[in-house]
């Protein structure tokens, strides 16, 4: 849900006309951390967008053959002029992603507070121009889904009713 409330603020107070959401094929940074399956990450994506008619789910990255990164991605809308939508968490680790510095050169950068991430410590990473998104504050990410899955708890309400089925139906996350 977090996700798409950012997404929402974005869409209003950016202007943008449409919200492209593109899950990571193989992101090479979680390489080691046992990534749910793209093609699962891929429904659940078409799933959370479903029915908003300013939000598309687009799979050029689940497509994409080796690992996935941000700037190739990017490179593939051509001139287009895009706005990337980070979480600040993912924001302030810029630094560390392939051609980080080709990313925020690219596209125009959005953050999205998270709990526990500083503006300040984003300001220093992302090192140029940025829009900080004034939406609340939900401490609502994918580990804390993941997990509360793992643990038998519920997720319904933290994530959209449609993609909540899909984990169920689908037995995601070792429950």
């Amino acid at each position: 849900m977090a996700h798409l409330v950012a997404a929402e603020c974005a869409h209003y107070q950016l202007g943008v006309d449409v919200v492209t959401w593109i899950p990571a094929g193989s992101p090479w940074q979680k390489a080691s951390k046992g990534v749910t399956e793209a093609r699962h990450r891929w429904e659940m994506t078409r799933l959370a967008v479903d029915g908003v008619d300013y939000f598309e789910a687009d799979d050029r990255e689940v497509r994409r053959e080796g690992w996935t990164y941000t700037i190739e991605t990017l490179e593939s809308y051509g001139d287009e002029d895009i706005i990337l939508i980070l979480g600040a968490d993912a924001a302030a680790g810029l630094g560390t992603w392939h051609h980080g510095g080709d990313v925020v050169k690219r596209a125009k950068i959005a953050v999205a507070p998270r709990p526990g991430v500083d503006r300040s410590v984003v300001e220093r990473a992302v090192d140029t121009e940025f829009t900080w998104l004034d939406m609340p504050l939900l401490d609502i990410s994918g580990t804390l889904v993941r997990e509360r899955v793992r643990a038998g708890d519920s997720v319904r309400f933290l994530v959209r009713d449609a993609v909540w089925r899909y984990v169920v139906d689908n037995d995601l996350y070792g429950r």
